[in-house]
């Protein structure tokens, strides 16, 4: 029975949303696979998303950047960070070095911790990269020419990264240049259908309200503007966390009865940072999105980018996304139009058929 060892990247849940589509369409065509998840990603994640038998193994695979909520990023704390990660590198390699040869899997995929493409180099098990960034790209943002040490941790992670034996850049990406074999696929996403009739009962909405998803992904927001947002009488905001009392506009997703897929397909308006997982899954869906922007993350260009392309998009200022200026953009949203049609989402399949086709399962 084929085993792949799949490790992911905990930072948000962006990593994650890629892996399991991928890792539905190669069960679709190897019968009987299995996959061992190697990631500190809850597991109440894959629960109605993964198709195939799974097993959990929590384990830290990489630092990621350590963020004061999801719109900024504390670059001391990535820093220190990385440098305590990489301290114990040796002993991290060995633990995973020594669970991978104990698994014996088929094939390691890694989205994309560093950490498990060395790890599977050195037990001479097949890695795979799939990633629309990596984290040298990200750290580089981070880091002056003249900062040595810094730069030579990005030219370890490089190195690790180095060994893949193939990579799949997901569209849309940056440039990347630290694989030896890359092959460019298509959008992966997997959108719900829309409950948008279910949502307007369920939120006894009148006929001139329109709802906006608050979605900045796994990586909860620290404050919200809510008295602002209860002032827009023609909007109901629905956003992740609770929901202090008196407030009659502003709704938990937790308290309602959709997943936050389903709600994407749902709302009228999305509400977003620059992100991989919401931004495709809202282009494929076509729904009006309102983006503010970090300016700092290695993906974020070619993700805005796309929005342009593909989009009913409009950007929010960080300084009126605090100050909860927000009608404008919303407005501007919903009239918007989208200039061309975006691109199928076929990367998941295309990637399942490229590692059948090149390891043969």
């Amino acid at each position: 029975m084929p085993l792949i060892w799949c490790a992911i990247s905990g930072h948000g849940y962006g990593h994650a949303a890629q892996v399991v589509p991928v890792l539905n369409a190669l069960g679709s065509l190897v019968p009987g696979l299995t996959a061992l998840l190697r990631t500190v990603v809850p597991a109440s994640f894959f629960r109605d998303r993964l198709t195939i038998p799974w097993k959990l193994r929590p384990e830290q695979q990489d630092v990621g950047c350590i963020q004061d909520g999801p719109l900024k990023i504390d670059i001391d704390a990535t820093w220190e960070a990385h440098r305590q990660f990489h301290e114990t590198w040796e002993a991290r390699l060995t633990n995973e070095i020594t669970a991978l040869q104990a698994a014996s899997p088929s094939l390691v995929i890694a989205d994309t911790p560093y950490l498990a493409i060395e790890a599977g180099s050195r037990s001479q098990i097949p890695t795979l990269a799939l990633a629309n960034f990596t984290w040298d790209l990200v750290l580089k943002e981070f880091c002056l020419a003249s900062d040595h040490s810094r730069q030579r941790l990005i030219q370890s992670i490089r190195g690790s990264y180095s060994k893949a034996d193939k990579a799949l850049r997901i569209t849309p990406a940056p440039k990347i240049d630290v694989f030896s074999t890359i092959t460019d696929i298509g959008p992966i996403a997997s959108p719900a259908s829309s409950e948008r009739g279910r949502l307007t009962a369920t939120l006894d909405l009148a006929s001139n309200e329109r709802t906006v998803l608050v979605g900045f992904g796994g990586i909860p927001l620290s404050s919200l503007p809510l008295a602002q947002m209860e002032q827009l009488r023609q909007y109901r905001f629905l956003i992740d966390g609770p929901v202090p009392m008196g407030y009659t506009r502003i709704h938990s997703t937790k308290m309602l009865p959709f997943s936050f897929k389903t709600l994407l397909a749902s709302v009228d308006i999305i509400m977003t940072k620059p992100g991989y997982g919401t931004v495709v899954e809202a282009v494929a869906l076509q729904q009006p999105i309102v983006y503010v922007r970090r300016h700092n993350f290695a993906d974020e260009p070619p993700l805005v980018d796309f929005l342009h392309r593909y989009a009913r998009s409009v950007e929010l200022s960080m300084e009126d996304f605090m100050k909860g200026c927000w009608e404008p953009a919303l407005q501007q949203a919903l009239a918007a139009s989208a200039s061309l049609l975006p691109p199928p989402a076929t990367g998941a399949a295309e990637a399942a058929e490229e590692i059948v086709r090149t390891w043969g399962f």
